[in-house]
């Protein structure tokens, strides 16, 4: 294999002015600290090329330095100072989505998790312009939807517009186009948002005998804009029959910050919900989104000191996807009909990050009357990874608008999205492609559907 050339770069889209190129001596192999990346770790890949039909940006531009192998060669090459760390090769690692398919199809075990996103951690400790002082990351990322509270208070006036329909007449007129581009890409991602309804009380009992105790982590954006799939998610608990616990004091799991390069603040919201949960009380801590959940499950490689990591990897045994945890508990069977034609989305930080793919689809399966149906390419990469489709709006759009066709052919009622990144996104795509011809599926989580059918209610 060879490095890469300009000429190979450049089929790569690019997305900002170009910045002269850089070598910068990257701190792999000599750092001290855990986010370091353990070299041992670029051995495992022997560069079959079993990776590359799962991954979104080999899929869609066909560069070898754009698949899993090509940015592990890049990556060994710049630690062993092969090759600088200019702008080509930071490129090519930027458009990664860290979706982690990859990991899924690797018959030798690569971790590629393990290693793309310490380099990147690293990658961001060396950058003269981090991406904290860029104001999309510092203002919009980090100091809003990083903060279920800010988040909460950002969407009071679009709730607003949304109920005057001011909304939709902002949009007739022209005038978002005067927003930076992220924030149009935001704006148009938001749906209609459903009515708030009550706070989450600090604990709610089980429904029948008692099964066990589990605390939900509530997450930022998901707690601002999907509230009504908490409430679903505790009605199915306790109908399951747990005890439900919202510890009050519990923040963001911190991936924002991370997948971002920004570690120290990931660790401290780690530290925060560490505080928070009473895990020595807890049969588990249930997430309902795919990417905090994945987040969750890696508090225990975080670096720390000992004692903190010894705790961190507590809290990390206890996490569990409510999927996951419903199959293990042995789900009591719902009884309400919903004759629909269902089709699930699998999120990668669920699918590929945390290997669940058979327990959504199980319990769906338990609704009288659903019929779930399958799509073509179902694991592979919407384009949402998080804030990838802000900040990489090109690439996203190729990857959802592939996803969105797969779905759409197959005629769903319904489809069924475990993550709040991967609804906002596809939901937006989806909503854009069926405007003006048919009514858009029903896009919501399937929980929601599965909350629905114990409420014996005959649609959402």
């Amino acid at each position: 294999m060879t490095t890469p050339t300009s000429e190979t770069a450049a089929q790569a889209p690019h997305s900002g002015p170009e910045s002269p190129a850089t070598s910068l001596p990257l701190p792999v192999l000599d750092q001290p600290e855990a986010s370091a990346v353990e070299y041992e770790r670029f051995l495992d890949c022997v560069h079959c090329g079993l990776c590359t039909s799962s991954c979104p940006t080999y899929l869609e531009l066909g560069t070898e330095m754009d698949s899993p192998r090509g940015r592990i060669h890049l990556m060994r090459a710049v630690t062993d100072g092969r090759l600088p760390l200019d702008n080509d090769v930071k490129r090519h690692l930027d458009l990664c989505l860290d979706c982690r398919s990859c990991e899924t199809a690797c018959p030798s075990g690569v971790q590629y998790g393990r290693i793309i996103e310490p380099f990147r951690l690293a990658m961001e400790k060396q950058s003269p312009a981090p991406k904290s002082r860029d104001w999309f990351h510092r203002w919009i990322l980090f100091g809003i939807l990083a903060d279920a509270t800010r988040t909460r208070w950002a969407l009071a006036p679009v709730r607003l517009m949304q109920w005057l329909g001011l909304d939709r007449l902002l949009d007739r007129s022209g005038l978002v186009r005067f927003l930076p581009g992220k924030l149009q890409r935001m704006h148009r991602m938001l749906p209609r948002l459903e009515p708030r309804g009550p706070e989450l009380p600090e604990r709610l009992a089980a429904i029948g005998p008692k099964r066990a105790t589990v605390a939900l982590s509530t997450g930022c954006v998901a707690d601002a804009v999907f509230h009504h799939v908490h409430w679903a998610t505790i009605r199915v608990l306790r109908e399951n029959g747990c005890d439900v616990l919202i510890p009050r004091s519990q923040t963001c799991c911190g991936a924002i910050h991370f997948h971002a390069g920004a570690e120290e603040p990931a660790i401290e919201r780690a530290k925060t919900n560490l505080a928070a949960f009473p895990l020595e009380e807890l049969d588990a801590v249930i997430v309902n989104v795919a990417g905090c959940g994945a987040m969750l499950k890696e508090y225990g490689h975080l670096p720390v000191n000992a004692a903190t990591k010894e705790r961190l990897q507590l809290f990390a045994s206890k996490v569990r996807d409510i999927h996951e945890f419903l199959v293990d508990l042995g789900p009591i069977a719902p009884k309400g009909e919903l004759n629909w034609r269902v089709a699930y989305h699998d999120a990668c930080h669920l699918c590929h990050a945390q290997k669940i793919t058979e327990q959504p689809r199980e319990l769906l399966r338990l609704i009288p009357g659903l019929e779930l149906v399958a799509h073509e390419e179902p694991t592979i990469c919407c384009g949402a990874a998080g804030s990838y489709n802000l900040v990489e709006a090109e690439m996203a759009e190729r990857l959802v608008a592939r996803k969105a066709d797969h779905l759409l052919a197959v005629e769903p009622d319904a489809i069924a999205i475990p993550n709040a990144g991967c609804l906002l996104h596809m939901g937006r795509r989806i909503r854009e492609e069926v405007d003006g011809e048919h009514a858009a599926p029903w896009m919501g989580h399937p929980i929601e559907l599965l909350d629905r059918s114990y409420q014996a209610s005959s649609s959402p």
